[in-house]
C-alpha cells in the first residue's frame, strides 16, 4: 500500500516538472518570436555603423557649433529613448550625439571584455565612422563618468568640455568609503529566457522613466518596453557591472585635465554621511581651473534628465556659450 502511495506521489511531481517545463519553454519560444516581430517593427532610429564586426548604433539630432556626446548610464535599456526629452531641448542650440554601447539599445551585444578602453575606443570609432567632427563636449550619466575621465586623458584633443548628469568618477568609492557594486551573473539569462519580457509584462512601469506623462511619446514608451526586453540585463551589461572595480582602479588617480570646463548636474542630498559628505562635496573636488566649472545641484532622481532636461539646457547653453567665447 506505502509502495503505491509512494508511486502516484511520484507520478504527480513528475508531472507537475513537465508541466512547469513545457511552460517555460513555450514561453522562451513565445518571447523569442516576440523580439523578432519587434525588432523587425521598431527599427533604429539612428545611424547603424560597423564596430568590431557588430553593429553599433548612434543617433543624432540638431545642427549647433557644438557637439555634445551623451554617455549613459548602466543598466539604461535604451540609451536614444531614455535621453529623449534633453535631446529634443539641447538639439535647438547644438548637436547632440547619443552613442548606444554593445548590449544597450540597437547596438549588438559583443563578445569583447567591458573594460574602460574597449568601450572607449568603441565609442569612438562609432562616431567617427558617422563623420562627427570633434572636438567633443562629453555628458555622462552616471557609469558613464568612468569612460568620459579616460576618454578626456588619453585624446585630450578631442574633448573640449564636461557636462555630468550625477556622473561615476574613479575617486568616489576612496571618497565615501564605499565598495564597488557588482551584478549576479545569473541575470545575463534574463532577456534570452524571457525572464525579462514576464517581468516587462508584471511590472511595465518600472521599466519606464519615472516622468509627467506626455514628456516621454507613446511611441517612446513602447520601444522602450520592447527594447527591455530584448536587451535587459545582457551579458554585456552584466559583464560591465562587474568590471567597475577593475576599470576603476585603472584610472583612480586620474582627474579631468585642468584646462577642460566641466559641469556637473548632481541631485539635492538630504543624507550626509557623519563627516559631512556628499555629492556636492565630492564634485567640488573634481572642478578644473576654468572659470566655467561649476556643481549644479537640482532636486530630482539620480536620472536627472527624465523631468529637469530644461534647467539643464539653461545652464548647458549657459555653458556652452561660455566655451564658444572663450
Amino acid at each position: 500500500m506505502k509502495q503505491i502511495k509512494k508511486s502516484r506521489v511520484w507520478k504527480v511531481l513528475r508531472n507537475c516538472l513537465f508541466l512547469i517545463l513545457a511552460v517555460f519553454v513555450i514561453w522562451v519560444i513565445f518571447s523569442n518570436i516576440m523580439t523578432a516581430y519587434e525588432q523587425k517593427q521598431y527599427e533604429p532610429i539612428g545611424e547603424v555603423v560597423e564596430v568590431d564586426d557588430r553593429d553599433m548604433h548612434i543617433y543624432t539630432k540638431g545642427d549647433g557649433t557644438d557637439t555634445i556626446v551623451l554617455l549613459s548610464g548602466i543598466g539604461t535599456a535604451a540609451p536614444a529613448l531614455d535621453f529623449e526629452p534633453l535631446i529634443n531641448e539641447m538639439s535647438k542650440n547644438n548637436k547632440v550625439v547619443v552613442v548606444e554601447p554593445f548590449g544597450y539599445g540597437w547596438s549588438d551585444i559583443t563578445k569583447k571584455e567591458r573594460t574602460v578602453e574597449n568601450i572607449v575606443e568603441e565609442i569612438r570609432v562609432a562616431i567617427k565612422k558617422s563623420n562627427i567632427k570633434g572636438p567633443y563636449i562629453l555628458m555622462p550619466h552616471s557609469i558613464s563618468g568612468i569612460y568620459s575621465m579616460y576618454f578626456a586623458n588619453t585624446y585630450p584633443d578631442e574633448v573640449k568640455g564636461i557636462i555630468g548628469i550625477d556622473p561615476t568618477l574613479p575617486q568616489a568609492l576612496e571618497y565615501f568609503g564605499e565598495d564597488a557594486p557588482t551584478m549576479p551573473k545569473y541575470l545575463k539569462y534574463l532577456a534570452p529566457t524571457g525572464f525579462a519580457r514576464l517581468a516587462l509584462y508584471i511590472n511595465p512601469d518600472g521599466f519606464l522613466p519615472i516622468a509627467d506623462e506626455g514628456t516621454y511619446s507613446k511611441k517612446n514608451l513602447k520601444m522602450t518596453k520592447a527594447i527591455s526586453a530584448w536587451k535587459g540585463y545582457n551579458k554585456n551589461v552584466v559583464a560591465e557591472a562587474n568590471e567597475i572595480k577593475e576599470n576603476i582602479d585603472k584610472i583612480v588617480d586620474m582627474k579631468f585635465p585642468t584646462n577642460v570646463p566641466v559641469l556637473f548636474f548632481t541631485t539635492k542630498e538630504e543624507k550626509v554621511t557623519e563627516d559631512g559628505k556628499n555629492n556636492v562635496t565630492f564634485y567640488k573636488t573634481q572642478l578644473t581651473g576654468s572659470p566655467a566649472s561649476k556643481v549644479v545641484v537640482l532636486e530630482g532622481h539620480h536620472y536627472l534628465h527624465w523631468t529637469r532636461y530644461k534647467k539643464m539646457t539653461e545652464e548647458i547653453n549657459e555653458f556652452t556659450n561660455f566655451i564658444s567665447v572663450n
